[in-house]
């Protein structure tokens, strides 16, 4: 993990940093699945051919897995539904499984969920933690809950949503620079860019100058460059994009302001 990253946790503190069900899952690249643990419901009743998954997550009593091909292949306990995965199923890029939920992150950019929580749905477990927040776009990252959801957008800004009863949902100010999400049981973390430290050695000085130039004029060629960093770790002035205006504030950085 880089040095270059604060965490940041809200809600009820306990254990877990993801939720976990009782079997655990592993995608080996675009490869096979190994799966261990409870297998009460069939949640790593794996149909050959075992190939071609590129991510896998688990919740409590089913299981999620992403084809190469971005279709999902869910298994395991249906009750609320949280293995029905809605079509069209294709364009996928990354999945959560929780409780009785499940989620899954199109290339577009767009968060799909399926199972308990529905829109409109009320009572036990049915927090509106698969109903999806408007506007449902500029997605990059997505994590479950037992009943809540987060949502990380490219500007750096998180989005949660289901219920919020230990304050799960209520991301702390400045919702912004975050990089990375994870959700408990009852309780959400985000992890965050450190401003300036371009080069990701932990410290902001005269190092991080070339790598600034290069993340302002070729963004691409950056993640290339230097693929452990986070972009955003050049959005200087936290306005989520990296861009002239950042200069200054990157300036006072590098001076200790």
């Amino acid at each position: 993990m880089s040095k270059s990253i604060r965490t940041i946790v809200w809600g009820l503190g306990v254990a877990a940093v993801a939720w976990l069900g009782t079997a655990t899952g592993a995608a080996q690249g675009a490869g096979g699945v190994v799966v261990w643990g409870n297998n009460s419901y069939g949640q790593y009743n794996i149909v050959p051919p075992n190939a071609y998954f590129i991510a896998a997550a688990g919740g409590y009593w089913h299981s999620l897995t992403v084809l190469s091909d971005g279709s999902i292949v869910a298994r395991g306990d249906d009750f609320y539904g949280q293995c029905n995965v809605p079509a069209p199923n294709s364009g996928f890029v990354a999945i959560a499984a929780t409780g009785d939920h499940s989620l899954g992150l199109k290339a577009d950019g767009s968060i799909v969920a399926w199972g308990a929580g529905q829109c409109g749905q009320s009572g036990y477990p049915h927090y509106g933690q698969s109903c999806v927040p408007a506007p449902n776009t500029g997605f990059v990252a997505v994590a479950g809950g037992e009943f809540h959801s987060l949502g990380l957008k490219a500007d750096g800004s998180v989005v949660a949503w289901g219920n919020n009863g230990s304050g799960q949902c209520n991301v702390p100010a400045p919702n912004s620079g975050f990089v990375a999400v994870a959700a408990g049981s009852r309780h959400s973390l985000g992890l965050k860019a450190l401003y300036g430290d371009l080069n990701c050695d932990g410290a902001i000085d005269f190092d991080d100058i070339n790598p600034f130039v290069v993340a302002l004029s070729d963004p691409a060629a950056y993640t290339a460059q230097y693929p452990r960093c986070h972009l955003l770790n050049g959005d200087c002035n936290a306005d989520g994009s990296v861009n002239f205006g950042d200069i200054n504030p990157f300036v006072a950085l590098l001076s200790g302001g």
